[in-house]
């Protein structure tokens, strides 16, 4: 049973980020061992780019760990086929005791379309129909789905879970949110300034009213890009040489200018697409850096997760931003709810 979402914490429900760099899939299994039983994380959800797949390493920490949430956020709904989208959901959550958590999205051009070659096209249809196609699946009948991109005859899972597995939307601009509120459990945002915070809410719910759900109590996942330094300089350096090509990707691009930085999303795009790191890193100045990561001391650190919560957020999910793995362990210490009650 997954736990509520209901906040009780000014730092939310706290979650950790996997897989974590400079530590492969055993380290992280080993960090997830330590999130739940050291540093009393309740919940774990995992990316994926171009490291260890999220469903293989969501098994190991099925096995390794007892009570923490374990989520994907996200799994694209492009490169998996649907069947086998319920396929792997039913099997995590047989081995995690329904523990788990299916976060699904669209994901991005460079992902789907540059690393897997795949036409990254109707992302709405796309994440319509997958959603659809894979409840279908895990109620434990044959699929018989026919859509505009997406179907599925016959298909009787034989991993079909004992619970709903919850099926969580990832989103960023306002029509992807409100398909998220119509036919997700919940949602799964990140990159945005607090400022952003309320329109992006208010579009979910709309698509929940219309679903005719109210979504007031919905987890709000966020992933925080988070430096725990004293040299803040320093760490808007590192953002600027991690993320400069991720902002400059179209769905990120459309998403900061909507977020209300539009010279900064034009100029990101211009000097990345132009191969000009000065201009790119230029655009991307320090105001912006500060509003859509978290940077400074620890007590700083949390202080500014913590605005984010209060604002709406009730999960963060801290992804350590540092040059070495002892910078990973100190970031998830600084948050952990077991160290910081």
């Amino acid at each position: 049973m997954i736990p509520s979402a209901a906040v009780a914490s000014p730092l939310g429900r706290l979650a950790i980020t996997l897989p974590a760099p400079f530590f492969d899939a055993r380290g992280c299994v080993e960090l997830a061992r330590r999130a739940e039983q050291e540093w009393g994380y309740p919940a774990i959800w995992m990316a994926e780019t171009s490291g260890p797949d999220s469903f293989s390493l969501a098994g190991a920490l099925a096995m390794a760990t007892e009570q923490v949430t374990i989520g994907t956020g996200i799994v694209p709904v492009y490169n998996r086929t649907p069947a086998v989208l319920a396929m792997t959901a039913g099997t995590l959550a047989q081995l995690s005791n329904d523990r788990f958590v299916l976060g699904l999205g669209s994901s991005s051009h460079a992902i789907i379309g540059d690393w897997n070659g795949i036409p990254f096209e109707k992302p709405l249809a796309h994440v319509r129909e997958c959603v659809a196609l894979v409840r279908q699946a895990l109620a434990g009948t044959k699929t018989d789905y026919d859509g505009d991109v997406m179907r599925s005859h016959g298909l009787r899972i034989g991993s079909v879970p004992s619970q709903p597995v919850p099926i969580y939307v990832a989103a960023l601009r306002e029509r992807m949110l409100e398909l998220a509120g119509e036919i997700g459990d919940g949602l799964v945002i990140n990159w945005f300034p607090k400022s952003a915070l309320p329109q992006i809410l208010a579009a979910y719910r709309k698509g929940a009213e219309h679903a005719g759900r109210d979504a007031s109590g919905d987890e709000v996942v966020c992933r925080f890009q988070v430096c725990v330094t004293d040299d803040v300089p320093g760490a808007r350096g590192l953002v600027r040489a991690a993320f400069g090509g991720y902002l400059a990707t179209p769905v990120y691009n459309r998403f900061l200018d909507w977020c209300g930085f539009p010279d900064e999303a034009r100029g990101i795009a211009q000097g990345f697409a132009s191969k000009d790191r000065a201009a790119t890193a230029a655009a991307m100045h320090d105001e912006l850096i500060d509003r859509i990561t978290i940077l400074g001391t620890a007590e700083s650190c949390r202080e500014q997760v913590a605005a984010f919560v209060e604002a709406g957020v009730t999960t963060p999910v801290i992804s350590p931003l540092t040059t070495d793995p002892a910078g990973v362990i100190r970031t998830f210490e600084a948050f952990a709810p077991a160290l910081h009650p």
